[in-house]
């Protein structure tokens, strides 16, 4: 196989999975040595084994963070920090995309940034939705992220002392009116931990403070 026909085959998917080349090959190994051999050279961006995406010049599409987190685990959705930054609710620049996942926990560092996938229970995977990538290129590209509501509080959940009004504080939570306060009780609820429903008290009169602040301007 030539680099030229790997170039048709995956188009403009920003990324792509080895069974794409694999169809209808005779000889799946000179597929694989070829993959080897492109990664080498630096025409290729392997993303974690069997998945892979095209380096530039000769990428057509750049891959969009969410886009390739949703496809190292299928499991998963964008979640916690990189979702509110998303949204626009906390001004940190955030250092990895995290994603919540009822799989294994695992860091992984690739060439398009740093990846961390947490654990929760299966039945916390809730409260996220197909959401269209703003800043991608010509190829419209969508991942599943947790909706704001979700996204705070999975990151209460999975952060030690999330709860503490400091650690709250310290987000510099913004753009509140995004949140949907009674959702943020009936999420808060399915995860039935005391810890939940002492942020969520703490949120709601962060997004009162910021309401009033508003009003008096």
């Amino acid at each position: 196989m030539e680099f030229e026909q790997i170039l048709d085959l995956v188009g403009e998917e920003p990324v792509f999975e080895t069974a794409l080349l694999l169809a209808g090959e005779v000889n799946p190994y000179n597929v694989h040595l070829q993959l080897t051999r492109w990664t080498k050279s630096g025409r290729l961006y392997q993303l974690r084994r069997g998945l892979y995406a095209i380096a530039p010049p000769y990428q057509k599409v750049k891959p969009h963070p969410f886009l390739i987190a949703n496809r190292m685990q299928r499991a998963s959705y964008v979640s916690g920090q990189s979702a509110l930054a998303f949204y626009g609710m906390i001004p940190d620049t955030v250092q990895a995309t995290l994603s919540v996942t009822a799989g294994r926990p695992e860091r992984l560092d690739t060439p398009f940034g740093v990846f961390e996938f947490r654990h929760v229970k299966p039945d916390l995977l809730r409260g996220y939705r197909l959401t269209a990538l703003h800043g991608a290129q010509t190829v419209e590209q969508q991942a599943l992220v947790a909706t704001p509501e979700k996204a705070l509080l999975d990151l209460v959940y999975l952060q030690p002392g999330g709860d503490h009004p400091a650690y709250l504080r310290e987000l510099r939570l913004q753009n509140l009116e995004q949140l949907d306060l009674d959702e943020l009780h009936r999420q808060a609820e399915a995860f039935n931990t005391p810890k939940l429903r002492r942020a969520v008290e703490v949120i709601a009169d962060l997004a009162q403070s910021e309401t009033q602040e508003y009003q008096t301007l």
